[in-house]
């Protein structure tokens, strides 16, 4: 007779992606059990959190149960019956992709990559998350689908473009979920909801069937409940993708987490304020320092005096916004469905703009790739907190430098990890940021993992029981 209890709700939604995969192997728990519990958690909280945009109870129940079919007959993929949610930007055949836009209602045709793949690993797919219109911003305060509110206090940024995503994970409404990084999209409400997230290596995961902000810049990221999760999720998305332009055909495989902790080269910037960063960040992220002496090994100040992240991050903007006139260009044109006037005056910036200053701003990316390889060649890692404040107030004037700390690893095509490592006095989480060189992303997972153990920081989810 089993005597095991049978678990609760909270339960299944604090837990992480490795947990449920083990409950559901050993039989504690089963996909139409996990499928209705975060259902019926997000009709009851979600009205509040905003992080859904579309959600088909019907269709998710039915993934549920061919779920449970696989389990039963032993022929499972790797997420088999795992709750993953996806930005409102990817293609799911039979749904319309709004981007956070008001007027795209056509179902679209196929899958995207990434979907196609969620789908053959077994993954039960949720629902679309709420987002930043268009992609361009880092609030998901959207005109269109509401703001997105913080699962630590309401009232409060999620962050974006990802924004609802994260808080869907933060707030045990999605074990897991899919969004896009151009810039930070992912980090940065990573940071500010106090969830783990990964912006792999610039074409390690296909980007077809997403909605373009820069093809240039654009990644598929990655957000859990733990590191763990990530590398699982990594390991089903990743692949080339000879339908993906800018896909990465490996020569060799990605570099093996095979790096010696106290035999690390750490690199420090040498004036975390001069940068922008809060005096209230800093702290945290110094007093996450002095947890992780050995984890970190030898630390360097790293001179960054010849790049100006404000600057940087205005020319990466100004590529998205300039590539975004041609992807957004029916939606400009539509009058019945008129976007807001703040996208509409940040694109007509780009309009406004010459062929050279686009030129200009695309040298950055040459820049920052010349920067990177001279970096990486004198440290393995760089650590630095992943945004320069924590969550701001809904419906006041909206930051412009969430993006300065994020932008560098997106101008230059590196993955970056951020990390929960602490809460500001005012109770809300911020993020550590690992950054590696290009091809790297297994090693600063295992980092990360190593940095997550000792630090012990992550907020206790689910955020809203």
């Amino acid at each position: 007779m089993n005597s095991t209890p049978p678990l609760a709700e909270a339960d299944l939604r604090r837990a992480s992606v490795c947990q449920l995969l083990h409950w559901l192997a050993v039989g504690r728990t089963r996909p139409q059990l996990l499928a209705d519990a975060y259902l019926q958690a997000i009709e009851r909280i979600d009205p509040q959190l905003n992080a859904y945009v579309d959600v088909r109870p019907a269709l998710v129940q039915e993934q549920a149960r061919t779920a449970e079919r696989r389990r039963r007959d032993g022929v499972i993929g790797r997420l088999d019956g795992i709750p993953v949610a996806l930005k409102d930007n990817f293609d799911v055949a039979g749904t319309p992709t709004r981007a956070g836009l008001p007027g795209r209602g056509r179902p679209a045709e196929d899958d995207a990559h990434v979907v196609a793949r969620l789908r053959a690993s077994g993954a039960v797919l949720l629902g679309k998350t709420n987002m930043d219109e268009g992609a361009l911003g880092a609030a998901t305060d959207n005109p269109h689908t509401g703001a997105t509110h913080n699962p630590w206090r309401a009232g409060y940024s999620a962050g974006g473009s990802s924004g609802g995503a994260a808080a869907a994970v933060a707030a045990g409404l999605a074990a897991a979920a899919v969004g896009s990084d151009s810039l930070g999209s992912i980090r940065i409400p990573a940071s500010y909801c106090g969830v783990y997230a990964l912006k792999p290596t610039h074409g390690e995961i296909s980007t077809r069937g997403m909605t373009p902000a820069a093809r240039r810049l654009d990644t598929v990221g990655l957000l859990a409940r733990g590191v763990d999760d990530l590398t699982v999720l990594l390991q089903v998305l990743a692949g080339y993708d000879a339908d993906d332009a800018r896909s990465r055909r490996r020569r060799v495989a990605l570099s093996p987490p095979d790096w010696e902790p106290g035999h690390l080269r750490c690199g420090l910037l040498p004036d975390l304020a001069a940068v922008g960063v809060a005096p209230e960040v800093i702290e945290v992220f110094e007093a996450a320092l002095a947890k992780l002496p050995r984890e970190l090994g030898e630390r360097r100040t790293v001179d960054f005096s010849d790049w100006n992240f404000a600057h940087t991050r205005r020319a990466g903007l100004l590529l998205m916004e300039a590539e975004m006139l041609g992807t957004f260009a029916e939606d400009l044109a539509d009058r019945e469905h008129p976007v807001s006037p703040r996208f509409r005056a940040l694109l007509d910036y780009a309009a406004r703009r010459s062929a050279a200053d686009y030129a200009r701003a695309d040298r950055v990316l040459d820049a920052a790739t010349l920067k990177m390889r001279r970096l990486f060649a004198q440290v393995d890692v760089l650590v630095l907190p992943t945004t320069p404040r924590a969550a701001f107030p809904l419906g006041g004037a909206e930051p412009d430098h969430h993006a300065d700390l994020t932008s560098f690893a997106s101008l230059a095509g590196c993955p970056a990890v951020s990390l929960p490592m602490g809460t500001l006095p005012n109770g809300l989480p911020v993020g550590l940021q690992l950054v590696g060189a290009r091809g790297s992303d297994l090693r600063l997972l295992e980092l990360a993992a190593v940095c997550a153990a000792t630090l012990d920081a992550e907020p206790a989810y689910p955020a809203i029981a």
